[in-house]
């Protein structure tokens, strides 16, 4: 994975990101809509909220994915963090989505007291599945007709990874 590098997003990779998140497949495997906005990354990428990590992995010098994390800011959660992620159909069975498994999880285990990660993942998605459950996340229960795809509800199931003591 030395040719991949992870770094924060910066207002620079709104096009860039604009591009992942326009391609049919990732919009069918995330909660993005058709039709992305360059001004609407631009917003996210220059407004810094509290919480939220925004990290890129460049592969060979481009943009291959993007992973936004938060960690709960409500007292009783902030032990919790979930996240969102992406990976350009191009790059896809090249590590790029391990890669930023790995750097997620670091920040959590490591930086943010993070002892509880969360997610949801569309029940058709085997690959990011089994992603998950590469980096220990476990399926802790599924929510029927959680999204609209293509005129359809589509199930998630709720997954979460507990930081080993």
């Amino acid at each position: 994975m030395s040719h991949i590098v992870i770094r924060h997003a910066t207002a620079a990779d709104a096009a860039a990101l604009t591009h992942l998140y326009s391609q049919p497949e990732t919009q069918a495997n995330t909660l993005q809509l058709p039709y992305p906005s360059p001004a609407v990354w631009e917003e996210k990428l220059n407004t810094q909220r509290p919480g939220v990590q925004r990290l890129v992995a460049e592969y060979q010098g481009q943009i291959a994915g993007q992973l936004t994390l938060e960690v709960m800011s409500v007292a009783r959660r902030r032990h919790a963090a979930t996240f969102g992620m992406g990976v350009d159909p191009a790059f896809h069975r090249r590590g790029v989505g391990s890669a930023l498994m790995a750097a997620m999880i670091d920040q959590c285990d490591n930086w943010l007291q993070v002892s509880r990660i969360e997610l949801t993942v569309f029940v058709d998605n085997p690959a990011a599945i089994g992603l998950y459950q590469k980096y220990g996340f476990v399926i802790e229960g599924t929510a029927t007709r959680f999204a609209m795809r293509n005129g359809e509800m589509i199930d998630t199931h709720y997954m979460a990874r507990m930081r080993p003591f």
